[in-house]
């Protein structure tokens, strides 16, 4: 049964020999958590910026939100230049259609010659020249018959067995195929395995996975990720397309991006407009370092065969904006990852120690941020070596000097690109970091540290005057999930400024 209290200790505070009582402490507990629990939102809980900071830091963010709306405006792409350049490329030859297949038989060789391909010195590959495979037609006018196609290079070696689905290419009477054989009549080649199946299958595990680990923050940054991959088709792909000069389209395409993905995600508080600041401080800095180096390493901008084949189709296209572009954009990731981290720890170590000075609170954050700085440096790395191997294990078998590897311009790119987002993540920690600090409530005092019932890490560990706490008849459990720590207030997503 609860222990009536004595009128004296309801008016002056709790009894100086409860501490000394079993059980004394997880009562008082107790009757924290109830009083945090009720408390209506906003009232106790998160630290709350101050108003100064939060009007400062809006009306900026406001300013960038309005030059990123004027950017779209002035930037969209025209339809009719687009159009122009898409009536120029012809992936496949005028009347040639996509039809479906299965393969029903597979034989080694072909009716080229059957002999294995050779490298430098004789040495024998064991990889296939060609294959035959019997393919069995499931649409377009010749559907049901049953032809023999060749699978030739990376086709005969990837692995396809009979029941496999596979796309062929129709093409129409005259058309001259790839390696220059012309005839008559409409003839059906091998153009790939149909691997939208298993794909999809991976995705709707990604996504279920996120939903179910992740609950509703996962939705809304699948929501966000939509919205980026729209940005980039809608916007950035046919801007650049149309001749519009790529830093000012990825800079305004970064900014939309970021305006939706980290309010959606994270919910519109001070907390995220601080990591929203620090991410667009970090994409300006890589701006500027991926225009600077382009520059001054001589970059063309053409490093793959694929800009090759955009050179005959678009004279007007400026290959070296084309690749800052892709340097901006490639930093979006990691920035908003590491800035989002930053700006959470920041309110965090407040909530946890009011009585912390900003510059102890901006060093102890700072602390978090090393540690991140170091792992997504080596996601940076160790992303680029993974979709890069096969070049790698090229200019190893040269046997170079590494200077004379940094001549090769599409490493030389690759290498500019991860230095240049990593640059703009180390300075974005810093920057997200003071950004923080300068807006959380300023250091408490001891008596205000001592009634939120926590000592600040660094700051004074003196008694405060314990609250005159009201009498109650009994402790309810809360009607809302317990809270994580005394003095946080449960909310589903923050979702106040």
């Amino acid at each position: 049964m609860e222990r009536r209290r004595p009128a004296a200790e309801l008016r002056d505070g709790p009894d100086p020999g409860a501490a000394r009582r079993p059980g004394a402490a997880l009562a008082e507990d107790a009757v924290v958590a109830h009083s945090h629990a009720q408390s209506p939102p906003g009232e106790a809980g998160a630290a709350k910026a101050s108003p100064l900071g939060r009007a400062i830091l809006l009306s900026l963010l406001g300013i960038v939100a309005v030059a990123t709306v004027v950017g779209l405006v002035l930037l969209w792409p025209d339809a009719a230049k687009v159009e122009a350049v898409r009536s120029q490329t012809h992936f496949v030859v005028p009347g040639a259609t996509f039809e479906a297949g299965v393969v029903d038989s597979l034989a080694d060789g072909c009716d080229r010659p059957d002999q294995p391909s050779q490298g430098q010195d004789g040495v024998v590959s064991p990889m296939r020249v060609c294959q035959t495979a019997t393919v069995t037609i499931r649409s377009g006018p010749k559907a049901g018959e049953s032809i023999e196609v060749v699978l030739g290079g990376p086709n005969a070696n990837a692995g396809i067995a009979t029941g496999d689905s596979v796309r062929l290419l129709s093409l129409p009477d005259g058309a001259t195929t790839i390696d220059g054989a012309a005839g008559s009549g409409t003839r059906e080649v091998f153009f790939g395995v149909d691997r939208s199946g298993p794909i999809l299958v991976l995705l709707a595990v990604f996504v279920l996975l996120v939903l179910l680990v992740a609950w509703i923050r996962g939705l809304l940054a699948l929501v966000g990720l939509v919205f980026s991959g729209a940005m980039i088709l809608v916007f950035m792909l046919p801007a650049v397309v149309g001749g519009a000069p790529g830093v000012p389209v990825a800079l305004v395409t970064a900014s939309a991006i970021l305006f939706v993905v980290l309010y959606l995600a994270h919910g519109p508080s001070i907390r995220t407009s601080s990591a929203l600041a620090g991410t667009l401080c970090g994409i300006a800095v890589t701006a500027l370092i991926a225009q600077l180096s382009v520059g001054t390493v001589r970059l063309s901008g053409m490093t793959d065969e694929a800009a090759g084949f955009l050179t005959g189709l678009s004279g007007g296209l400026d290959f070296r904006g084309v690749l800052t572009c892709a340097m901006i954009v490639a930093g979006l990731g990691v920035l908003n990852d590491v800035t989002i981290t930053q700006s959470s720890s920041v309110w965090e170590l407040r909530a946890a120690g009011p009585g912390m000075s900003r510059r102890a609170l901006f060093w102890s954050a700072m602390r978090i941020g090393r540690d991140h700085i170091a792992s997504t440096i080596y996601t940076i790395v160790f992303a680029y070596v993974g979709t890069s191997l096969a070049v790698l294990l090229l200019l190893y078998l040269y046997n170079l000097p590494v200077l004379e590897l940094l001549t090769f311009e599409d490493l030389a790119a690759e290498i500019v690109t991860t230095l240049c987002s990593a640059i703009g993540l180390v300075l974005a920690v810093p920057i997200t970091t003071a950004i923080a600090v300068l807006l959380v409530p300023p250091a408490a005092s001891a008596a205000a540290a001592g009634a939120h019932g926590v000592h600040g890490l660094h700051g004074s560990g003196d008694a405060a005057e314990p609250p005159v706490r009201r009498r109650t008849a009994s402790i309810e459990p809360p009607e809302r999930p317990a809270p994580a720590r005394p003095g946080e207030v449960w909310r589903p997503l923050d979702w106040e400024f």
